[in-house]
């Protein structure tokens, strides 16, 4: 009896190694079944994640293929201890860039513009996240695609005037790309153009407003165009303007009478100058919602930004001398009476009676 029971137990022994051992291999083909489903997912894996070594940087940026608005570059690839996963790509153009990015050593940049000068750089990055240093750049010119300057603006005029202060407005040139920018230039004495201001918007409005001027004082003003390849238009027909005279003193007495939706305002306007005045618009705040219906004493000119109304004087008051004064009433709707009042772009002391 005690030989079949030692029989029995060494059977049970055997059982339980090789269900052990079974067990030990299911164990290890299950964590080797994670490291490959990690690995798929994108996992970086624990020998990348401990990686600390930069790739080296690649090679000098060589042209494979160029045009007008596109180019094909090239450079020596990187290498690493472990692997380079993607080089990033770089286009600067003065103060503005964009960046690309690619698995290869090379890689096709679209929508360029026709010779405009470009600096490429390119690094190379590791799955760790490590950059190369001292990475190369290539300094670029694209071919040009416009041979043709644009045509000369139209003649300035000059639509806004005041002391320091004129706004000037042409029309377009044509261009048969793209226009950059309108350059307005001063003539002084003998000729001689100083650029006092540059239009960069894109597509370039064809306005600008020129300001630190003299008051009183007379000026003439031209515009060119430029194109982006740098071709430069005529000069346009020159503008002769003069600046308002210095903002005079003044003081406004203003007596109002109102309703729920509505007032009647009579100002009295003093020149406290000791300059007459010949000539005069004034403005003072008054809301879009608004609406004039009736004046005297003035006539309406425009609304400034919907938040001004601008008058001008008629044919009987233009002159007001030292200490003289002219008298204007104003019926309107809505509930926002004159305040803000100028006189030739001079703010006025305002005093209610």
């Amino acid at each position: 009896m005690k030989a079949v029971g030692d029989r029995r137990a060494a059977r049970f022994i055997v059982r339980d190694r090789r269900s052990r051992a079974i067990r030990s291999k299911a164990a290890t083909l299950a964590a080797g079944a994670l490291v490959v489903a990690l690995v798929a997912a994108g996992a970086t894996p624990a020998h990348a994640a401990a990686d600390t070594e930069r790739p080296t940087a690649p090679g000098p940026i060589t042209v494979v293929a160029i045009d007008t608005t596109s180019v094909e570059l090239t450079w020596a690839a990187s290498t690493d201890n472990v692997g380079v996963v993607r080089y990033p790509v770089g286009a600067q153009f003065e103060d503005s860039g964009a960046q690309y990015s690619t698995d290869t050593n090379s890689i096709r940049i679209i929508n360029l513009r026709p010779s405009r000068t470009y600096t490429f750089s390119v690094w190379a990055l590791d799955a760790a996240g490590n950059s190369s240093v001292s990475n190369p750049t290539l300094r670029l010119t694209m071919p040009p695609g416009d041979d043709q300057p644009p045509s000369a603006p139209g003649q300035p005029v000059a639509y806004d005037v005041a002391a320091t202060v004129v706004r000037l407005r042409w029309a377009h040139s044509v261009e048969n790309v793209a226009l950059d920018r309108y350059e307005v230039f001063r003539v002084d004495a003998g000729g001689t153009l100083t650029r006092v201001r540059e239009v960069y918007q894109y597509p370039p409005v064809n306005s600008a407003q020129i300001s630190g001027l003299a008051p009183d004082t007379t000026y003439t003003f031209v515009v060119q165009a430029r194109d982006e390849v740098g071709h430069l238009s005529p000069l346009s027909a020159p503008v002769t303007v003069t600046t308002l005279p210095p903002p005079p003193s003044c003081a406004v007495r203003s007596v109002v009478r109102q309703w729920p939706d509505g007032f009647v305002a009579h100002l009295v306007v003093e020149n406290t100058g000791t300059t007459a005045i010949d000539g005069w618009t004034m403005t003072w705040r008054f809301w879009a919602s608004q609406q004039v219906q009736g004046i005297w004493g003035a006539k309406v000119v425009d609304r400034l930004n919907n938040s001004y109304l601008r008058v001008r004087n008629t044919g009987r008051n233009a002159v007001i001398p030292p200490g003289g004064t002219v008298s204007l009433g104003l019926v309107a709707t809505g509930t926002q009476l004159p305040e803000e009042i100028t006189l030739n772009g001079g703010l006025c002391t305002v005093a209610d009676e």
